[in-house]
Parts: structure tokens; sequence; C-alpha cells
């Protein structure tokens, strides 16, 4: 069933832009793209499942059984990659938040899938349930800066089933699309069976999906057996795939930017080829998460002072054809309002706006994409705005350009009596969360003021339910899945 939107919540309001900025030139990507066609020619990728393995043989793929390595001669990599679609549209059960991937536009969620929480009404920090992303799940749906659903934290206490639980969560707590975060065929399934029911059947779901799903690879060069062969269950039945790589440097990828974005590179285009030979044409995403290895400890390191090439992952997805969900924001801080959470938030919304990734991922989460605090996504989301209103187009017509109130004051005049400035002064200032003014003067405290705007949506914004066939119907099938699944 589909609802209308709520008057009482934001319209989604994705990132805009009224120009692209391009880091990297045609040659360059064609360089990576040929290192990229060479590693899996002759290096390979390895698949641990016997139906992936069967696919990619018959289609002219080179197959090592004894080893589960399967190398790519090019021709099939570029003839299979053509059939991937670069646009596609992904639905939700407002059609307000549905939207269609464009070239001018990003569409953010939050970050995920922490596993701690700062406790909405303690503060204390915890381990995070289904509970707590449900009401995670309300604050997303409120925002404005959030276009489609992540599992920002996930349902700790739901054991093997979890990622289908963090699924229920999400369809009862917001109108917007879900990506969520499913592994295991069988899980795929249920996942698939639930979508269906959401989007009213498999012809609708395939039509506009309600549900795309973030699948990752295993560095360096290895694909996960229960993702991938999750991946072909979704392409399947039309449901989006985005597959995801974190490469990270001197570990399990090169130490060398450019060599661990090859790697990168070819376990997501191993990945898509497998995907276009059984389902031509089925909707994929590319999602290049470098990162950095702390020379002292080998410790994960998001954000290092030279962090250079973030933003290639989008042109290489563009290069090879397919849409782009990249890599940005949250932030390596363990609290939030810190100058360290507020430049990593807003150093990466900025460039990577500019920059025209289509989906991704953004705010949301603290110390090193583990922790959810209410107060650090209503400060990213204020940083988020920031980015929007940066890259925005500029007005330039006759009222904008304001000649004839220029005329009217005349040099050495003053504009606060003018018609058209009280026509346009209260739109010219969007006040910041650093600007709300405080009793005695001046203006208060920002992370006082974002507890505060947080507190209230979890007390007062109710998304639209889901109507009771639904989600009963949804209850039904998590609990077969949880008889099936849970050992």
């Amino acid at each position: 069933m589909i609802v209308e939107r709520s008057p009482e919540r934001p319209p989604i309001a994705p990132l805009k832009r009224a120009f692209t900025l391009r880091f990297h030139t045609p040659a360059q990507l064609d360089r990576i793209k040929q290192a990229t066609l060479d590693i899996l020619e002759t290096v390979g990728v390895k698949f641990p499942s016997r139906k992936a393995l069967d696919i990619l043989a018959e289609h002219g793929c080179r197959v090592d059984g004894e080893r589960q390595v399967v190398t790519f001669p090019p021709e099939v990599v570029l003839a299979a990659m053509a059939t991937a679609p670069r646009y596609f549209d992904l639905g939700a059960r407002d059609r307000s938040c549905a939207f269609s991937i464009s070239d001018d536009t990003t569409y953010c969620t939050s970050d995920g899938c922490g596993v701690e929480i700062v406790d909405f009404d303690s503060g204390v920090k915890r381990p995070s349930t289904k509970a707590d992303l449900a009401r995670v799940t309300r604050l997303a749906d409120y925002l404005s800066s959030i276009s489609f659903w992540w599992p920002t934290i996930s349902a700790g206490d739901c054991g093997e089933t979890a990622q289908l639980h963090e699924l229920d969560a999400g369809w009862n707590n917001t109108v917007k699309h879900l990506q969520g975060m499913v592994n295991g065929a069988r899980e795929a399934r249920y996942a698939v069976e639930m979508a269906t029911v959401v989007a009213g059947s498999a012809a609708e779901l395939r039509r506009r999906p309600v549900l795309s799903d973030l699948i990752g690879t295993i560095s360096p060069l290895v694909q996960d057996e229960g993702g991938i062969e999750a991946a072909l269950v979704f392409a399947a039945a039309g449901v989006p795939v985005t597959f995801v790589t974190m490469p990270t440097l001197g570990t399990t990828a090169p130490a060398t930017r450019a060599g661990a974005f090859a790697v990168g590179a070819a376990e997501l285009v191993s990945a898509t080829v497998l995907l276009q030979l059984a389902f031509p044409g089925a909707p994929v995403a590319h999602s290049i998460m470098q990162s950095y290895a702390d020379p002292r400890t080998g410790g994960f390191v998001s954000f290092p002072l030279d962090g250079r090439c973030r933003f290639l992952a989008t042109e290489l997805a563009h290069h090879w054809g397919v849409p782009s969900e990249a890599a940005c924001c949250g932030t390596d801080s363990k609290l939030p309002g810190t100058w360290q959470a507020g430049v990593e938030d807003g150093v990466d919304l900025v460039q990577a706006a500019w920059e025209g990734s289509d989906l991704m991922p953004s705010i949301g989460l603290l110390d090193v994409y583990t922790v959810f605090d209410p107060a650090d996504i209503m400060l990213a989301d204020d940083v988020y705005h920031r980015a929007r209103y940066a890259i925005m187009d500029l007005d330039l017509g006759d009222e904008a350009l304001a000649l004839d109130a220029v005329r009217e004051v005349g040099p050495g005049g003053h504009y606060l009596g003018s018609k058209h400035t009280r026509k346009h002064l209260r739109t010219s200032f969007v006040p910041a969360i650093t600007h709300v003014p405080a009793p005695g003067g001046g203006f208060r405290d920002p992370l006082e003021v974002a507890r505060e705007r947080a507190a209230w949506i979890d007390a007062n914004h109710v998304p639209e339910p889901l109507p009771d066939d639904q989600r009963v119907e949804l209850t039904r099938i998590l609990a077969a899945a949880d008889a099936e699944l849970r050992g």
C-alpha cells in the first residue's frame, strides 16, 4: 500500500547541484580501468559459491574449481558491464520519497550499521537493539537530509535474523526507501518476500523497488558466499544491489591509493559481471570505501590528513557505467560537537556533493562508524544543509537581481525600508543550529540545541504506519525466518 506524505514531516531534500567537479581525467580513469581488467584476467577473484561458479563458467570465464578462483576474459567483462543500467528508480511507501537516479542529484542516507547507542533518555552508551533502531528510524524519517534508510544501528538483540528484523523496524517506522544489509540466499528470499508485501506485488516490486540491498566483498579479491548468493536472489526479483568494498591500504589492499582502487574495483566489477550474466540489466551500484591502517598499530583510520582520491570511487563507477554510492562523512570522533566531527562531516559532504555521487551514506555515527548519538545526527544534519545550500543554483531572475530596488534606494541609501527587502529578508537569512537566540542575548550552545531537537522529534514525530494486514504479514514472515535460520 502506498501512502501520501504526512504534512508534518519535511520533504526529502537531496543534494541538488548546479555544477559538478571532476577530480580525475578520462585518461586517469582509463588507466585504473585497464589495471582492473588486468587483475581480473591474470589474478582473478575467489567465488566460494557453486552456483556462481557454474554461471561464470557457462558464460566463458575460466574457473579453477579447486581454488574457487575465476579469471575473466576482458571481452566478457566489457560485454557484461555494458548491460548494467546507469540509471534506475528506487521506490518508497510514500510516493514523495521515491526517486530516480539522475546526473544532478545526490540522495543521502545515514551511516550504518553501528553497534552502540547513546540512550535517548539516560545518555548512557550501551549496545543497540531493535527497539533502538525503531526510534532512530523515526528520527531519520523526519530529517529531510535523509532521502533513504539504512539500518543506522544494528538490532543486536535479534541474533541470526537481525538483518531481517532491521528491515521490519525500517518498514514500520519510515515511509522512505529501505536499503538493507541482508546476506545469505535464504535470508534474501525472506527479505524479498517482505518487500513484496510492502510493494503490493512482485511486479510492483520490480517496477518501483521499495527495497535495495548493500552487499560487501572481502578484500583482497574474494566474494562472500552469503553475499554473492543473496545478490543473485535480489537480482532475480529486480531488487537493486550495491556492492561495497573496503580496501585498507597496506593490509587488505596495496599501500598505494591507485593499487587499492584497482583491487577494490576488481571485486565490484567481478560481482557485477556475475549478476549481468545471470540477469542482464539487473540494477547495480558500486561503492569503494577506501580506508587506512595506522602504521604503528594496524588500527582502522577513516580520515587521515592526506585523504586524496576519496571521491575517485564515484568517477570510477560512472566510468564503468553504473551508479555510485560514495563513502562519505561519519567521523572518527568519539564525541558529538567536536572540531573533528565538524571537519570530517563537512569536508566530505561538500566535496562529495560537488563530485556527483548518486547515492551516499553520510551522517549519523561517531567513533569510526560504531556509535549513534541523537545530538550528533542533528548537528550533522545542519552540516548537510550547509553543503546543500553551497551547491545550489543562483537565481538570476529580475526579482532576484533587484534592479528596481537598487534604483529606488540609490547611492548612499538604505535597503531596510524597501518593499523588496520586506518581501525577501526573512527568506534570505536561513538560521543555522549555531544561530538559535539565547534568552540573555547571543546564541545558544549548538550541542544543547541539537539534543533538544532530537528529543522533540523522538517525542512528537509518528510516521505513517504500515497497514495492519502488512504489519501482520511481516510478523508472520519474521517468525518463519526465526524458526528456520536461528540455530
